[in-house]
């Protein structure tokens, strides 16, 4: 199947007082119609740059794209002008923000901010935009839809905005959905219903996503493949099973390991010691090397490339080198990843 979106060696850097910001630095990756990619990391790793940039959303200056390609249906949205991207966003891109008490006009009525991108785009008339809101609010499961279009974002909670603000990413049909950390502010049990609203309408869309998030729980719901960012740079990419039960960079350990589990006997939880590089310097070399117990002389002086572990699993690290030490992850981490199989098998017969 083809590539629905292709980003190729993406760098986008800021200029601050202090100096150029490499927020990202080098990303590569590809979503096909109807797949979940997520993207993992801590805060600060370059998750939200990435998206943002995927939507011409970079405030320039001080941001810029500073080389790289995005390729859209073979398009590079990267060089279109604003009024090019301002054609796709909403229509054939579009994007599901964090926090949905800021991304919501509070002055509008949520039907209106619903219809605006039916009658922009679709060129719909009044009543066939309200007619198609009111089928969005029915299918992200906002009860009484007739009664709730006229009402604005103040008279919503939490998670009934949140779908609001699915609704009106999906008015249009798009062929990509961006969300970027989608279920942060909710509750668990909200949580789960925006995570199953969103699976289906997948389904019934064949719509590609890019998932952004630090919560490695979500990913286990949603995520096709997985894409693992540190510093703003990939450093493990695979699928779902790969990321999980077979990780091969010491940072996927980390997280990981930090998960809750119900499976775990001790009594703290894994904590990956030290913080992020400063992205005004970057580090030479692998940049996790110095908060890595596993890290070697190389990794303080070249960067690793990306080893191939299995046709879609991909790894940057030089513990893969054919000449590294054989290492195992820390044991907190495969009785996790012991305990996830055993759930997943469970999971497969019942």
């Amino acid at each position: 199947m083809e590539n629905l979106l292709e980003v190729n060696n993406l760098h986008v850097s800021f200029d601050t007082y202090g100096g150029e910001v490499k927020a990202v630095r080098g990303v590569d990756f590809s979503v096909k119609k109807g797949e979940t990619l997520a993207i993992v990391g801590e805060s600060g790793s370059g998750k939200s740059v990435t998206t943002k940039a995927l939507m011409g959303l970079i405030p320039q200056p001080p941001g810029r794209i500073k080389e790289g390609e995005i390729l859209f249906e073979g398009k590079d949205l990267a060089k279109m002008k604003d009024k090019e991207l301002a054609n796709i966003r909403g229509k054939d891109i579009a994007m599901i923000f964090q926090d949905p008490m800021t991304s919501l006009n509070p002055t509008m009525k949520v039907g209106n901010q619903i219809m605006e991108g039916l009658i922009k785009h679709q060129k719909k008339s009044k009543s066939e935009a309200k007619e198609r809101a009111l089928e969005l609010l029915k299918l992200v499961g906002i009860p009484n839809p007739e009664e709730r279009i006229k009402q604005y974002p103040h008279q919503f909670s939490g998670g009934m905005r949140q779908r609001v603000v699915i609704a009106i990413a999906l008015a249009c049909n798009p062929k990509l959905l961006l969300a970027d950390e989608p279920t942060t502010a909710l509750d668990v049990t909200i949580q789960a219903q925006i995570l199953e609203v969103m699976k289906d309408i997948q389904k019934e869309m064949d719509s590609g996503i890019v998932f952004i998030t630090h919560d490695l729980g979500v990913v286990a719901n949603v995520a096709d493949r997985v894409a693992v960012m540190y510093a703003g740079k990939i450093v493990e990419i695979g699928k779902v099973d790969d990321i999980f039960y077979n990780p091969k960079h010491p940072y996927t350990w980390g997280l990981l390991g930090s998960m809750p589990s119900l499976e775990s006997t001790e009594d703290e939880l894994y904590a990956i010691p030290g913080s992020p590089p400063d992205l005004l310097n970057p580090p030479k070399g692998d940049a996790f090397a110095p908060r890595s117990d596993h890290a070697m002389k190389i990794d303080f002086e070249q960067e690793p490339p990306m080893f191939k572990v299995t046709e879609d699993h991909y790894a940057a690290t030089w513990l893969l080198h054919e000449h590294a030490p054989h290492t195992e992850p820390p044991k907190s981490v495969q009785a996790r990843m012991k305990g996830m199989a055993s759930g997943s098998s469970e999971g497969d017969r019942k």
